[in-house]
């Protein structure tokens, strides 16, 4: 994702700047817009992964009744395009010689204002001009990942704008991690019930415990070693508990 060069505009051009849905006739002034803007982005982008054609076939499939995409024109020519869902900021990119000019943030700005109740979206770690933007803009940062699942295995980040209510916003998003927490101890107690009905005994294995608490902790950096296999400890032990008196 790419946005303005700054997170404060050096120039003003937006007086005959036009924000409006995009069409289909839009879609190939779009993929231009989107390969010039990760072309001019230099070390901000991990290098593309799929062709220039590619990314036009992909800009052209676009089907404009399930995503929001506005497009920025100033002069009758398209100079950057947002793509968004009700809860995702998929796209924002604006044209390298239109960056500066306030029509990146004309963009976002429109995107916050059918959002009020908050939006996310994923930049990459390199991308330290678009970070700047959004964190100008009151983005906060969630989450940091490897970039395994992305396309281009590159570490990025979750940023969320947290909308007109910030702790009602952030306690939902705690709701919903909660629930997936919930799932997680549920599937690690069965396998753990089934695991203690092939055991001979209950004893447990230190070493295999400290590994699980390692390789847990790498995936939580924050939290450090200790605090995870404090935590692996007690859901091990609770688990190991539970089976137990299952059997009983």
């Amino acid at each position: 994702m790419n946005t303005d060069a700054t997170p404060t505009d050096r120039r003003v051009q937006t007086i005959d700047l036009a924000l409006r849905p995009a069409t289909a006739a839009d879609l190939p002034a779009i993929a231009e817009v989107h390969l010039a803007s990760r072309a001019g982005a230099g070390e901000a982008f991990p290098p593309d992964v799929h062709s220039a054609d590619e990314a036009r076939s992909w800009v052209a499939g676009w089907d404009l009744t399930s995503y929001d995409v506005h497009v920025a024109e100033l002069d009758g020519r398209v100079v950057g395009y947002t793509r968004a869902t009700p809860t995702w900021l998929d796209d924002l990119y604006v044209l390298p010689d239109a960056q500066g000019s306030g029509v990146g943030s004309a963009l976002l700005l429109r995107v916050l204002a059918d959002h009020p109740d908050g939006i996310g979206l994923w930049v990459f770690e390199s991308n330290l001009p678009a970070r700047a933007f959004y964190a100008h803009h009151g983005f906060l940062a969630l989450e940091r990942t490897d970039g395994s699942v992305n396309d281009e295995k590159a570490p990025d980040i979750k940023l969320v704008w947290p909308g007109r209510d910030p702790l009602a916003f952030l306690r939902s998003m705690i709701d919903e991690v909660d629930l997936v927490l919930g799932d997680v101890l549920a599937r690690r107690t069965a396998l753990t019930r089934v695991v203690q009905g092939l055991k001979p005994s209950t004893e447990r294995d230190p070493v295999r415990e400290a590994e699980i608490a390692h390789r847990v902790a790498q995936v939580v950096p924050e939290l450090g070693d200790e605090r995870v296999a404090r935590i692996v400890d007690l859901i091990i032990t609770e688990s190991i508990a539970a089976a137990t008196d299952d059997q009983r």
